[in-house]
């Protein structure tokens, strides 16, 4: 009598961003050819607009840190980095890393007002139910002179285009992570942000665009389309905020 033959269990379909989506891609975050690549590039033009720390035991908050991949990034520059994210399996990896990891949502923050030095927001904006909940936290966290930097994607039809028509049939960025719903208006996250303090200026960023090519092709053929030494794509400034957009702003006080 022959075995039966195994049977495979098919991969579960979730509602589009659905934190569930991150357990189930946990082994992607280190990757620098998986299909969190693209959050690699954006840690690494974020952390550029971090600043050394000028006191002792000055404090980033890093919301939605995920596994951590702001931290080889600010090394150095004297920061303790406390990241907040809901994702258990991403906060042991960036625990890992150096990073002191707090289990909570960015829209209740479960530290006090005025501890941070930095808060970044790193693709996190256009995942969260409300945005604005998310952007009051924020500017709570910083003390008087205190930076916010982030990164996002724009409510256009162009941005729905670009991140979820066209990027999430590419080979690099996962089905069904993104709800164009929730996407943010520039223009009213400058709002919001004075409402709280911060004057907010934001300008366009995109990957470069030849070393992005190159990098999908070499993805595409199923090969390394990262090697030891390489870091991946430049982001670099876009003349537009229509899609992806950078935002850095200090609080008042």
């Amino acid at each position: 009598m022959r075995d039966a033959a195994p049977v495979s269990t098919p991969p579960r379909v979730l509602p589009p961003n659905d934190p569930r989506q991150y357990d189930d891609l946990a082994d992607e975050w280190w990757r620098p050819d998986g299909a969190f690549a693209m959050l690699h590039w954006l840690a690494r033009a974020r952390a550029a607009l971090v600043p050394p720390a000028t006191r002792p035991g000055a404090l980033l908050v890093d919301l939605g840190c995920g596994a951590g991949l702001l931290a080889p990034h600010l090394a150095g520059k004297g920061y303790r980095h406390v990241g907040v994210d809901l994702t258990r399996s991403a906060l042991h990896q960036a625990a890992a890393h150096g990073v002191t990891v707090v289990n909570g949502d960015a829209v209740a923050v479960p530290l006090v007002a005025g501890c941070a030095d930095v808060v970044s927001a790193g693709e996190l904006l256009e995942h969260v139910p409300d945005w604005r909940r998310a952007v009051a936290e924020a500017c709570r966290l910083l003390r008087p002179g205190g930076l916010l930097v982030l990164d996002t994607l724009n409510d256009t039809l162009l941005a729905r285009l670009v991140a979820v028509e066209i990027g999430e049939r590419l080979p690099t960025v996962p089905r069904g992570i993104h709800d164009p719903r929730l996407f943010v208006d520039a223009r009213a996250l400058v709002a919001e942000c004075a409402r709280h303090g911060v004057e907010l200026r934001v300008r366009g960023i995109r990957p470069e665009l030849r070393g992005t090519a190159g990098w999908l092709f070499r993805r595409i053929r199923g090969g390394a389309a990262d090697r030891p030494g390489r870091t991946g794509p430049r982001i670099v400034p876009a003349r537009s905020t229509a899609v992806l957009y950078q935002g850095r702003g200090v609080r008042g006080g």
